[in-house]
């Protein structure tokens, strides 16, 4: 009897101290996450919600796989400071009350910062993320809200909306001497931020559109707007639309004989909007915030196609994914320069010092009352194998030159 009251007494202290054990240990990771959320001893976790499914889902992939990429390539090295760079994505399917949900969501499961948001969704998201004070990192978006220099939170990696259509504009008037060029846009935020940006271009010149026409979101009933569009004779239309509506509406345009050329933002997810158009894509330029994926001009080029092939050797290169990669670079130059003490008032001190941040070539700087880091904007254009050519200016394409005769031929 005395023996089985030792052993139940050793049973009994056995179990408490397991118990306050796992007690500690719970309270351990509890004060852990609340002190900094997200940053873990081991591991830091980011949150995306971005369009994983749905007409933008190219985007949202796109943007994910480069970010996976990018932190793969950091964790396969140790990580950050012996930490791991975790990503949690929740699918939006580009609509502005999934965005909130899942922005909501996030934040309660505790993620240190939210990274590569896609679109007019960050419209609805980026509220949420300021009312709880949470980093807003790299959306691939270029809408001027996104730029006002109230918004601490917000860290664009990408140049603006605005500064793309001055790029078309300028090039599009100083390189080829057109002057008629009318405006296809969504009846969105997106398309609004583009139709207003090319307005200003316009007007900056003395200009005007000769026309505008628009279509409804999620749609490619652009025929309208075309035949609209066609009644002006212009020489270039800016397409501000997803790729589907967009590829939709210059094959309408050639299959109708318009001489036009034919010019979209780099939202519009190259690589989708070529093999949408086929072979009727020779001659279309496409603005892009980053360069060339499979160019060597800066060595992080280089590197986004090495990090992508270890992630999915499937992979194939294109813009969007080396935005993703870059914005995962720029996490990681974040969380790096924080030091062991990550949290989320470091990224303000790290980024908004006015000094360079080279990115393999690529180069930020975000000042004080300045949060984008990026104002590069590069000209592609798709040539007769449906494949993407760099360029510098447009007089030294072949394809454009031979529509400009056509439409002088024809005045």
């Amino acid at each position: 009897m005395q023996m089985l009251n030792r052993l139940s007494i050793k049973k009994v202290f056995a179990a408490s101290v397991v118990a306050i054990l796992a007690c500690l240990a719970s309270a351990e990771a509890r004060e852990e996450k609340h002190a900094v959320p997200g940053v873990y001893s081991d591991r830091i976790v980011f949150g995306q919600s971005a369009a994983l499914s749905g007409p933008a889902n190219e985007l949202g992939k796109g943007m994910q796989v480069g970010i996976l990429s990018a932190f793969k390539e950091v964790n396969d090295r140790g990580g950050v400071n012996g930490r791991r760079l975790e990503l949690l994505s929740l699918d939006d399917a580009y609509e502005p009350e999934a965005a909130i949900t899942n922005t909501q969501q996030l934040i309660g499961e505790g993620i240190f910062a939210l990274i590569g948001a896609v679109g007019t969704t960050s419209q609805s998201s980026v509220p949420v993320a300021e009312a709880h004070d949470v980093p807003y990192i790299a959306p691939m978006a270029g809408a001027e809200y996104l730029r006002d220099s109230a918004r601490r939170t917000v860290i664009n990696l990408r140049a603006s909306y605005y500064q793309e259509t001055e790029e078309m504009i300028e090039r599009l008037t100083s390189d080829l001497g057109i002057n008629r060029i009318a405006i296809i846009y969504q009846d969105d935020s997106f398309g609004h931020a583009g139709l207003q940006g090319v307005l200003l271009a316009l007007e900056r010149r003395g200009l005007s559109a000769t026309g505008t026409g628009l279509f409804p979101p999620n749609s490619v009933a652009v025929k309208t707007a075309l035949i609209d569009l066609r009644a002006t004779k212009p020489e270039a239309i800016i397409i501000i639309g997803p790729y589907k509506p967009t590829a939709t509406f210059i094959k309408w345009a050639h299959y109708l004989g318009m001489n036009s050329i034919f010019m979209t933002l780099s939202f519009i997810s190259s690589n989708a909007l070529a093999n949408e158009l086929g072979d009727q894509g020779s001659g279309v330029l496409v603005t892009q915030v980053v360069p060339f994926p499979t160019g060597n001009t800066v060595p992080a080029s280089a590197s986004y196609r090495a990090a992508l092939k270890a992630y999915d050797p499937a992979a194939k290169p294109g813009f969007i994914s080396f935005e993703g990669y870059l914005a995962g670079r720029l996490a990681i130059y974040v969380v790096d320069h924080c030091g062991k003490q990550v949290d989320r008032r470091c990224i303000d001190t790290v980024l908004r010092t006015g000094e360079n941040i080279d990115l393999d070539g690529f180069t930020l700087l975000y000042g004080k009352n300045d949060n984008q880091g990026s104002d590069r904007v590069f000209l592609t254009i798709i040539g007769p194998d449906g494949q993407y050519t760099p360029l510098t200016s447009l007089t030294s394409s072949t394809i454009l030159n031979d529509i400009v005769r056509k439409q002088k031929k024809l005045r």
